[in-house]
């Protein structure tokens, strides 16, 4: 059933969405999480053929009504995206803060869920995390019955939101997979000295994750942090899809190279 509606959603999608690949050590245990979970990441493509035309900062699959697009257009945008899900799932958003807070949901709700990471055990919720630069990630059980997702801005991650996450789960970490997506990139994410001391003062072995300039800046490594901290857990299996948003324009919004821009959406939902 998991393959029908795979094939399906690849011919919807085209190449607008992304599929999760999970770091399992076997084709019998990716197979089982595959039919228990899914996990997606949008792109700026639009998986229809209605796609905005109205304002090219936003085109064409602006998922985030906090940026300045017509809220109708990203209203349309988000039915689109729940339209690709299976017919019991429901997408929950989330208005992040740039902070640590997590939520437990166990059930979908149009009330306002301030904070910047969901867990969940529940079937059929897809849980949303908007990036747009910052570094979406994805928890799973290797059991396939419990969820999040993490936003992971250089503030959150400052913050230890990961680990939060994971105190919040019911899974011990070392059962626990993580999936990291496409953010900002080593080589663009320029820092002042103030972000690399906010990681360096907790402990030193983020230094690695931290390039120093000429000019007194730092090149960050979002990927490198979040490894960094997910292995301090206990967390050994990590995938990771390491594309940058600000090298790839065309693809993925990014507000680093373009302030005024839309936001993708990383879904994670049990089946």
């Amino acid at each position: 059933m998991k393959e029908q509606y795979l094939a399906t959603l690849n011919t919807k999608a085209n190449s607008a969405i992304e599929f999760v690949q999970w770091p399992v050590n076997s084709q019998l245990e990716s197979t089982d999480l595959d039919n228990k979970v899914l996990g997606l990441q949008t792109t700026r493509v639009s998986p229809n053929k209605s796609a905005s035309e109205n304002n090219t900062a936003y085109n064409h699959f602006n998922l985030g009504l906090h940026v300045g697009d017509f809220t109708k257009q990203v209203e349309h945008n988000r039915l689109c995206l729940q339209e690709l899900l299976p017919s019991k799932t429901r997408i929950q958003w989330l208005e992040q803060v740039h902070g640590n807070s997590v939520a437990e949901i166990t059930s979908v709700t149009n009330q306002v869920i301030i904070g910047d990471a969901m867990v969940t055990r529940e079937k059929n919720i897809a849980l949303a995390i908007m990036t747009a630069d910052c570094l979406p990630i994805l928890l799973i059980s290797n059991q396939g019955d419990e969820i999040a997702a993490i936003h992971g801005g250089w503030r959150p991650l400052a913050a230890n939101i990961i680990s939060n996450t994971v105190n919040k789960m019911h899974t011990a970490a070392d059962k626990i997979y993580a999936w990291l997506g496409p953010c900002i990139g080593k080589e663009a994410f320029e820092v002042g000295g103030e972000v690399q001391m906010a990681f360096v003062e907790q402990d030193n072995i983020f230094s690695q994750a931290f390039s120093k300039q000429g000019n007194g800046k730092y090149l960050a490594n979002l990927h490198e942090i979040a490894t960094l901290q997910l292995n301090s857990l206990g967390i050994k299996q990590i995938s990771t899809l390491s594309e940058c948003t600000y090298s790839e324009p065309k693809k993925y919004y990014s507000y680093r190279k373009t302030p005024i821009t839309g936001r993708m959406a990383t879904i994670i939902a049990l089946l």
